[in-house]
């Protein structure tokens, strides 16, 4: 099922609107919103595509056309943009909010655990070296795991609401989602952001549930459950494109 699902993106993913910048090959996921007054262009948060936001009474051609005369911004944004840090011995890495040393003790067996705290905080690899990055990655992916499935116990509850499972990946375009079957997915980048951020995705995942949409409703049964929205959405707009640096491997040449 899981080769399906990848094919079909793969798939959907080709038929998208595509321009080149620089050398760089960006899909335009376009969708049109009841509520937008004009048209929005914004990078996505790996900045590997382009999300073009329409008003209900503008065609994607005139959307595209925008696109085009945004060259020289989207140019700079990706200037702008991090250089990716792959995980090594060494590195400080956010988790859940606050900086962690990536410290790689050799000769005993492949485990990863946490120590210290504040400015000692380290995060513990061990094991050989070279299985380094797949272990860490997959010990923050059952951390977020565990974290967001707290968090959507706790909304299902406080909302009445029933969701199938929950399910971590590397997102690339959004940070969770919501399907018709009850399945709530998310980024397992997420545990490296402040807790308040993973917290408030659960929300809003959870609500979709019950709305599957953004409309005023939605956004109510959010906030009356989640008291801190905006700030979960500010930090997200500000910080949550250099997520996706960690871990990622710089590209060839």
């Amino acid at each position: 099922m899981r080769r399906k699902e990848k094919a079909a993106q793969a798939e959907a993913a080709d038929s998208l609107p595509v321009i080149h910048v620089e050398g760089h090959r960006l899909p335009v996921h376009a969708r049109v919103h009841a509520r937008a007054r004009r048209i929005i262009l914004r990078l996505s948060p790996d900045r590997t595509a382009l999300r073009l936001t329409l008003p209900h009474n503008v065609p994607i051609a005139e959307g595209l056309r925008f696109v085009e005369t945004r060259r020289e911004w989207i140019a700079r944004q990706l200037k702008n943009r991090p250089l990716p840090q792959p995980f090594r011995h060494g590195l400080v890495i956010p988790f859940q909010g606050e900086p962690h040393l990536i410290v790689h003790v050799p000769g005993a067996r492949g485990t990863v655990w946490r120590e210290g705290s504040g400015a000692a905080a380290r995060i513990c690899v061990a094991g050989n070296e070279r299985f380094l990055p797949r272990r860490l990655t997959d010990w923050l992916k059952t951390q977020a795991r565990t974290a967001l499935l707290q968090a959507c116990q706790h909304y299902a509850a406080a909302m009445d609401l029933k969701f199938s499972r929950v399910v971590v990946r590397d997102q690339k375009s959004r940070w969770g989602s919501c399907s018709s079957a009850g399945t709530l997915s998310f980024s397992w980048r997420l545990i490296l952001a402040p807790p308040f951020v993973l917290d408030y995705l659960a929300a809003h995942e959870v609500a979709h549930l019950a709305e599957m949409n953004h409309s005023a409703r939605f956004w109510q049964l959010v906030r009356t459950h989640c008291p801190h929205v905006d700030e979960a959405e500010a930090w997200l707009k500000r910080h949550g494109g250099d997520l996706h640096i960690w871990g990622a491997q710089a590209p060839s040449s």
